[in-house]
Formats: structure tokens, sequence, C-alpha cells
């Protein structure tokens, strides 16, 4: 089930160790940390990089090295924080990049491996199957129309390829979804390929309507949807929501899922006026939020205005 050592020589000088630096006032460094590092693919010979946003959302400073330890200073390029990708570039010219595939053929059960960066020189590899392939939602606001899990946990930090038996990217892993098992969330390349151009030319997906955005983690239950963190300085805490809130309706439409929790907010824009009934301490409370943008909250340079 492991991918040929001859492949995986051929694809190592593809993968880029990331390392980015962001000021201790960016609201997203309270969660996530102020030093970064990721894994980058080279998409590109002209110095393109592609890795997860997460990894550079609000650097100040971001650094790429690649294989043979060559450290060279990147930029970003595009970001969007929808689906969780992002794009650097180095000022580099003939870099090896690795040959992109298609998911659209991937089906369970299909051999698969993962390649990651655990420091500026270290690759490392990871293979197994690909146990689903469907629709995925997580608690941070976030969901796919069509995602990969693997049996391959990430062997490095998150960004890397997910590739075939081949040698071709299928997909941009993200990140381990249990740390007590070996699965692996991958985006699938093609979020990526389809709006390429967009990307180069406005450094996000502009065509696309802006999602409201509340800035809580929801988490489901038996009962439905509870809040389970709040971001600091996001439109939910501005709006009086708590922690351990159960989410009762959303504009009066009844949430009983996390993945209608979404439908319903997502049928609204940044700054509109939301009324959200939830449960608190046994009583029904009603709380009015404007939403947020999520993509300028957490913009370059952004800091929080308590």
């Amino acid at each position: 089930m492991d991918a040929s050592p001859e492949i995986v020589k051929h694809l190592l000088p593809s993968v880029a160790n990331l390392y980015a630096q962001v000021p201790a006032k960016h609201p997203s460094a309270a969660i996530l940390g102020r030093e970064r590092m990721g894994t980058g693919t080279i998409v590109d010979p002209e110095g393109l990089i592609l890795t997860v946003n997460y990894v550079v959302m609000g650097s100040e400073t971001i650094w790429v090295t690649l294989t043979r330890g060559r450290r060279l200073k990147a930029e970003l390029v595009a970001q969007d924080f929808d689906i969780g990708l992002a794009l650097v570039r180095v000022k580099r010219q003939d870099l090896p990049a690795i040959e992109i595939g298609s998911s659209t053929e991937v089906e369970v059960g299909q051999e698969i491996f993962v390649l990651a960066s655990t420091s500026g020189e270290e690759r490392r590899v990871s293979g197994g199957l690909v146990t689903y392939v469907g629709e995925f939602d997580a608690y941070w606001e976030y969901s796919l129309e069509r995602a990969l899990i693997v049996s391959a946990a990430n062997p490095g930090f998150g960004g890397g390829p997910l590739l075939t038996l081949t040698g071709r990217m299928i997909g941009v892993t993200s990140l381990n979804l249990n740390e007590l098992a070996r699965y692996a969330l991958a985006i699938p390349i093609e979020r990526y390929c389809e709006h390429y151009e967009e990307w180069l030319r406005f450094g996000a997906i502009v065509h696309r309507p802006r999602r409201a955005w509340l800035g809580l983690f929801a988490h489901p239950v038996e009962e439905g949807v509870v809040i389970a963190g709040l971001v600091p300085s996001g439109p939910a805490e501005r709006s009086g929501l708590q922690e351990g809130d159960l989410i009762v309706t959303v504009n009066a439409e009844e949430i009983a899922t996390r993945k209608a929790f979404y439908a319903a907010l997502w049928r609204h824009g940044p700054g509109e006026r939301l009324v959200i009934e939830v449960m608190r301490d046994g009583s029904l409370k009603r709380f009015e939020a404007v939403s947020g943008d999520r993509a300028e909250f957490y913009r370059q340079g952004a800091t929080i205005d308590r």
C-alpha cells in the first residue's frame, strides 16, 4: 500500500516547509499562536506554493525552506477563508512543481499517500486509504460540499499534498481529525484549480457570495447545537452570546443540526442583523447580532478592537 521509494524521492523537492510569524495583536494569535509551521506544495515553477490558510493567516513574515535548505522570504498571494487554502510566492524560478491530478474520480478504498514537512529540511510520508468522500462540516463555521478523509494521518505540518500512488496531487492535507485515530482531512485540489486565475488577479474569490460570520465554535449535541467557544471580540461575543448556549433559532429558523445552523447563517451576508434565540440556564433568551466578514476580521494587519 506504500508509494514506491522512487516516486517519493522524485516528489520531495516539490514539498516546502513554511514558517510564519504573526503579530501578537492579530485576532488569530490567541488561538493559533504567533509562530506557525506548515507544509506547502510547489504548484507552479515560477514560485507559487499552495498551503492551508491557518498557517499564514495574519502573518507579517513568511519564510519558505526548500528541501536542500534554501530559505526564501515569501509573499502572500491569495487566501480563501471559506475553503481554507492560501497561496504564497517566492522569488525563484524553475522550481520543481508537482503534477496536479483530479480528485473527482477518487473512490473509497483507493490507496493514497501524504507528504509533509516536520522541520526546515525534514520531510515525512504516510500511506493509507481514502475512507470517505462527501460533505464535511466542522466547529469553526466551516463546511465543504466535498471533502476527502483518509486513513493516513498527516505525518507533519498541515498544508502538504495528498497524492495518488502515481504521484499526482489530488488534495491539500488540512489537519488530523483525531489524535487517537489515523485519519486526516484533505481539501480537494479542484478548490484551488477552479479559482486559480481569480486568485492571481484579486487575491481572493470575489464571484462567490460572501457568508455571514459570527465567530463561534459550534458543537453538535443530542439537543442540537451548543456554543463551545467564542472568538474574542467577534460578532457573537459582542452580541452577548456565551459559551454553553444552545442555539434554538436563527432569524426564526429552527436549528436541529450544525449543518442546518450553517445553512441558516449563510443565507445571509456580512453586515446583516441576525436574531438568535438560545437556551441558557433553562430559559429562552434572544440576542441580536450584526454578522461579520471572516476575511475582513482576519485580514493581514488586523488588530482586535476592544
